[in-house]
């Protein structure tokens, strides 16, 4: 079983912590509605039990791939293939022909 992760969770601010345990929490459910347990999944996933208790709570420790790999034994993998596929203010600022700094400019 192949289950990586960091030697501790990276400092998260407040919102983006709710945003994870939201994830964690709309996976759970998600898991429940199959009527997978939570053994199944992790097995499917080829992740420990514990970690895949870490990704329902929203864990920020947990890597993004083995997100990914829960997602796609839900069927859900699609989800992430969304994820910022529409830049919006990138593309206005393309639209505006705003010129872009290449790199930082020289400290003098």
């Amino acid at each position: 079983m192949i289950s990586v992760m960091p030697a501790k969770a990276p400092l998260l601010y407040p919102n983006q912590r709710k945003i994870l345990e939201a994830l964690g929490q709309r996976l759970r459910e998600a898991r429940l509605r199959r009527r997978f347990s939570v053994s199944l999944v992790a097995q499917r996933a080829d992740l420990s039990r514990p970690t895949l208790n870490k990704i329902e709570q929203g864990d920020a420790s947990v890597t993004m791939g083995s997100y990914l790999r829960v997602l796609s034994v839900l069927g859900l993998d699609q989800d992430l293939a969304a994820l910022a596929a529409d830049d919006v203010v990138g593309r206005r600022l393309q639209d505006a022909e705003l010129a872009t700094p290449r790199r930082a400019p020289k400290a003098t």
